[in-house]
């Protein structure tokens, strides 16, 4: 197979271009070829796959996190390529969803060796694929607040801009459309899940399934600080779906609406509310561990 290797060179701690490197060695010795494609910024990398994908390839392998596969879905999605997953990133939720290993780099390029394909769905918005979750309410402003702070570096800023933006945060009205019905709900976010988690093990949508043909639309409803902080544990084990503010709907389309809000996909800012999400049922073929029976 000619497979491009798609690498966020400031991925793994600046470790993307050297276990690009591992990559394409291992792959070239198991008889593939392959392409690096490498920007200084997404236009770049973006711009030089196409120009790859163009000149004929059967695959793309991105070297990074849920940030770096969320740029290359436009390209991959409802096609004949192979997605291929090796996990450098500081979320890796996608890869954690699909049975990736997220901290063996080696075991990761052996699933792409072995070359088993499985067929899984992906999450439409107005503006791009999606391929864990959609966000919006407290976490993305979080995300907001967060991406606006230029200290400190990975989870520790995220947890610091939880605590900040807690102290101001008020539940927020939604209108959600699901599959035609609307309901209207004051809530602390809305997340509407293809997989399971984001934001590095947040199973905020415990139990999507990536393949079921449908979308998890989670709603945590008003909740008090005091406790909203003490539960907030309970999202890295999926247990808050025992909690009475957790409300859960399954639909194929959900049009999310709230003022002034944002909503993050894959952990990128995606665009302001009001916003329709449509599942797009076997849009990605993965190269992955086959999913348990």
């Amino acid at each position: 197979m000619h497979l491009a290797l798609v690498v966020n060179p400031t991925s793994g701690r600046r470790r993307g271009v050297s276990i690009a490197a591992r990559a394409a060695e291992r792959l070239g010795q198991a008889g593939h070829t392959t392409v690096t494609i490498q920007g200084d910024d997404a236009p770049s990398a973006r711009d030089q796959l196409k120009q790859a994908i163009d000149a004929g390839l059967h695959g793309v392998v991105v070297v990074g996190g849920d940030g770096a596969l969320h740029g290359v879905l436009d390209h991959v999605a409802d096609s004949d390529l192979v997605f291929g997953l090796i996990p450098a990133g500081t979320g890796n939720d996608t890869a954690r969803s699909l049975g990736i290993p997220v901290k063996d780099v080696d075991a990761a390029i052996d699933l792409i060796v072995a070359g088993h394909v499985r067929t899984i769905d992906l999450a439409r918005t107005d503006e791009a694929y999606v391929a864990t979750v959609v966000a919006s309410g407290f976490d993305s402003k979080v995300n907001e607040r967060a991406n606006a702070m230029t200290w400190p570096r990975g989870n520790m800023r995220y947890n610091i801009a939880i605590v900040a933006e807690l102290r101001a945060f008020q539940p927020l009205p939604f209108t959600l459309t699901l599959d035609g019905v609307t309901i209207e709900r004051e809530a602390m976010l809305v997340a509407v899940g293809n997989g399971p988690s984001f934001g590095g093990g947040l199973r905020i949508c415990e139990g999507a399934e990536l393949d079921d043909g449908l979308l998890d639309v989670v709603v945590i409803n008003p909740v008090s600080k005091v406790k909203f902080l003490r539960v907030f544990p309970q999202l890295y084990r999926g247990t808050h779906v025992t909690l009475p503010e957790f409300e859960r709907h399954l639909v194929r389309e959900v049009t999310l609406s709230s003022p002034d809000i944002v909503a993050y996909g894959d952990g990128e800012r995606l665009g302001p509310l009001p916003m329709t999400t449509t599942v797009q049922p076997g849009a990605l073929r993965v190269f992955a561990p086959r999913p348990p029976p």
